[in-house]
């Protein structure tokens, strides 16, 4: 499988390692980890973390006394994720995994499948999810959201450029994003209806879905709620206490879809 050659150069330049640890990304990072350890086996469960980047999540599912190995494609991120304690790592790509079938406790895809802009690529990342995981698993993928984009372009006063409000409006009509920076992001970006039936078509259970950072990550004083430890825990329960309500999913950030095998 060949990756694109603009997403690899994206993530060469070495971001993942810090993306989730400051600002509002540790929103995204919080929740996603709270989500996990509801809805994971328990631990010494095998995880494999398909798309792990640097090890960002692998660090704390090893520490929790998870198996846990990443494959990525990256070998930045495979170098950076092996380091880690308790976490193994290999190049790799999740529509073709390298790995024996029915062998995994749980399949995580928190970032391939919303790099693979054509619908066949997403169903057979997620049917290899579904191969790679033992009956009973437990199979957890992220999305971005539809209009992320233009959110976050608003939130961070980038809309009143018109080559950015062109790319916004665009994502929103298409779920495709090229961001107008030639160093920036590419990808797709899912509708919280469509996500069901792509899980559908790779022969897996509709999953629920979970709306991560719901609409508070577009606060504008979000970051003090994370830096103080009783606030942050605060935030944390009222994303829990909506988190998946229909009429606020596509207002997240990120979807998290997690189903059984």
């Amino acid at each position: 499988m060949i990756m694109d050659p603009e997403v690899r150069a994206y993530y060469e330049r070495g971001g993942e390692l810090t993306r989730l640890r400051q600002g509002r990304g540790r929103l995204e990072f919080h929740r996603t980890r709270d989500v996990l350890r509801r809805t994971l086996p328990p631990p010494p469960a095998r995880v494999l973390d398909v798309g792990g980047g640097a090890g960002v999540h692998a660090e704390w599912l090893a520490a929790d006394g998870y198996a846990v190995e990443v494959i990525d494609p990256v070998p930045l991120h495979v170098t950076e994720a092996a380091a880690l304690p308790g976490v193994t790592a290999r190049l790799g790509d999740a529509r073709d995994l390298p790995v024996p079938g029915g062998q995994a406790d749980a399949v995580l895809l928190l970032g391939p499948l919303y790099h693979l802009p054509e619908r066949a690529d997403r169903v057979r990342a997620l049917a290899e999810a579904r191969r790679a995981a033992r009956p009973g698993g437990t199979i957890a993928a992220a999305f971005i959201s539809r209009y992320a984009a233009l959110h976050d372009s608003v939130y961070h006063g980038t809309f009143t450029q018109q080559d950015a409000r062109a790319a916004d409006y665009r994502s929103v009509e298409t779920g495709t994003i090229v961001s107008p920076v030639e160093t920036g992001f590419r990808g797709y970006l899912h509708t919280p209806e469509e996500i069901p039936g792509e899980f559908t078509d790779a022969g897996l259970p509709e999953p629920r879905r979970y709306g991560l950072e719901g609409v508070f990550w577009l606060f504008g004083d979000v970051n003090a709620w994370l830096d103080d430890d009783g606030r942050r825990e605060l935030l944390l329960d009222a994303a829990r206490r909506v988190e998946c309500e229909p009429s606020l999913l596509g207002a997240s950030g990120h979807l998290l879809a997690v189903t059984r095998v």
